[in-house]
């Protein structure tokens, strides 16, 4: 579109109106072009009073314009709700981690807290002859010995003491557990770690929950272990 230089151009303002008054009217009504329609009325009624004869504009050209604008604005605007939908989703994050707080759950991995005792479960998928081999943040052995799991999960509760009678400190320890079946093929042992949540880190992402001295994310959570009652 192009504008015939000769013709002037008449810039009407209300009484009373001031330069500074009318650049702050222009600059609100292009912060929202899609919401006020009449704007849109407005702009294309102007540029048809004060087109040039010789070369008039192209409506359609035009309104494809118009609503390429209004595009580009709905785009900027669904950014804005992506990021109000992300926050949201990590607040939920967040209140979902501070649940466990307090709870014993248990979670994959191999390395738990010495705190009197230390309780790990183990996942054999058949009848297996299970060596444990328990070492400390050093890497000695501690501990090891032979053990019948039967098939899913079972509970293997260390006491501290090594196989002389020694009373290890607390501290960090790592259980590794191997085995084989009745034919004498090797069979996959998953280990997980069962401890107290005592805290939560809400400044990470996603948050962190801290059993035993480890870190986990909630993710990680296998069960929730819930305290047996007595009558």
């Amino acid at each position: 579109m192009s504008v015939d230089a000769t013709t002037p151009t008449t810039v009407v303002s209300a009484p009373g109106t001031t330069t500074a008054d009318k650049t702050t009217t222009a600059s609100t009504a292009t912060t929202g072009i899609a919401d006020n329609f009449q704007t849109f009325l407005t702009l294309l009624t102007t540029q048809l009073q004060n087109q040039n004869p010789l070369d008039p504009l192209d409506t359609n050209q035009f309104t494809q314009q118009l609503v390429q604008f209004a595009g580009v604005e709905q785009q900027l605007k669904s950014n804005d709700q992506l990021k109000s939908l992300i926050a949201i989703e990590k607040s939920a994050q967040a209140t979902q981690a501070l649940i466990y707080v307090g709870n014993t759950v248990a979670v994959d991995g191999s390395t738990t807290q010495l705190d009197g005792s230390a309780t790990w479960n183990l996942n054999a998928p058949k009848g297996t002859n299970a060596t444990v081999t328990i070492t400390n943040s050093t890497g000695q052995t501690v501990y090891s010995g032979k053990f019948t799991l039967t098939n899913g999960n079972s509970s293997f509760v260390w006491d501290g003491k090594g196989n002389d009678g020694t009373q290890y400190p607390a501290g960090d320890y790592k259980m590794t557990a191997t085995g084989t079946d009745s034919s004498g093929k090797n069979v996959a042992i998953a280990s997980e770690v069962q401890g107290v949540v005592d805290s939560v880190d809400l400044t990470a992402t996603p948050a962190l929950l801290s059993i035993g001295g480890q870190n986990y994310t909630t993710d990680q959570i296998r069960r929730v272990i819930r305290p047996s009652t007595t009558s």
